[in-house]
């Protein structure tokens, strides 16, 4: 029991010592000339999406999603619309100065919020619109199709790092 009390005690305050060590190494300097160092609490966020590179994307899928439907002349307006609503933002909307955010009022700060998600449920609705449009003008093969191409688009949201196996055999929710 002693000698049991003693190795937990050494390997708890190896651990610690360890953990302490680590915590405490320096960071590595920034290279000369290249701007004030970013706070570490902001390192894990993502940079803003590239929207040439989105629109890219975009014109690319849109291609290959025109091609597998076979769209006709007579769906081409439906077409048209769907793409045009589903087009990726031509920049990226910058978040709010958190100086200037903080100048607001709470009630300020909520109608700005409302503001935001009322513009983004508006662009939903006419996504949605065209979206169904477009479905409609398809033949029963080419929804077979979309239904097909566009389920990973405008199903549940996966985590990046679980593998869709795993989702699978996680149990639906219920509501």
């Amino acid at each position: 029991m002693k000698n049991t009390t003693r190795l937990g005690l050494s390997t708890a305050l190896l651990a610690t010592l360890s953990w302490a060590s680590w915590a405490q190494t320096a960071p590595t300097a920034a290279p000369e000339g290249s701007g004030p160092a970013k706070p570490a609490h902001h390192e894990h966020r993502m940079a803003a999406p590239d929207p040439a590179q989105m629109q890219a994307h975009f014109a690319k899928r849109s291609a290959e999603l025109k091609a597998k439907l076979k769209i006709t002349a007579a769906q081409e307006p439906a077409w048209k619309a769907f793409t045009d609503a589903t087009q990726p933002p031509a920049s990226v909307p910058k978040r709010p100065d958190p100086a200037e955010w903080a100048k607001l009022t709470t009630p300020e700060r909520i109608a700005q919020m409302e503001s935001h998600q009322q513009a983004k449920a508006q662009h939903q609705a006419k996504r949605a619109q065209a979206t169904k449009a477009l479905y409609a003008a398809l033949s029963p093969e080419q929804q077979k199709t979309f239904d097909a191409e566009t389920l990973q688009a405008m199903g549940p949201p996966r985590h990046p790092h679980h593998p869709p196996e795993r989702d699978e055999q996680r149990p639906a929710r219920q509501p």
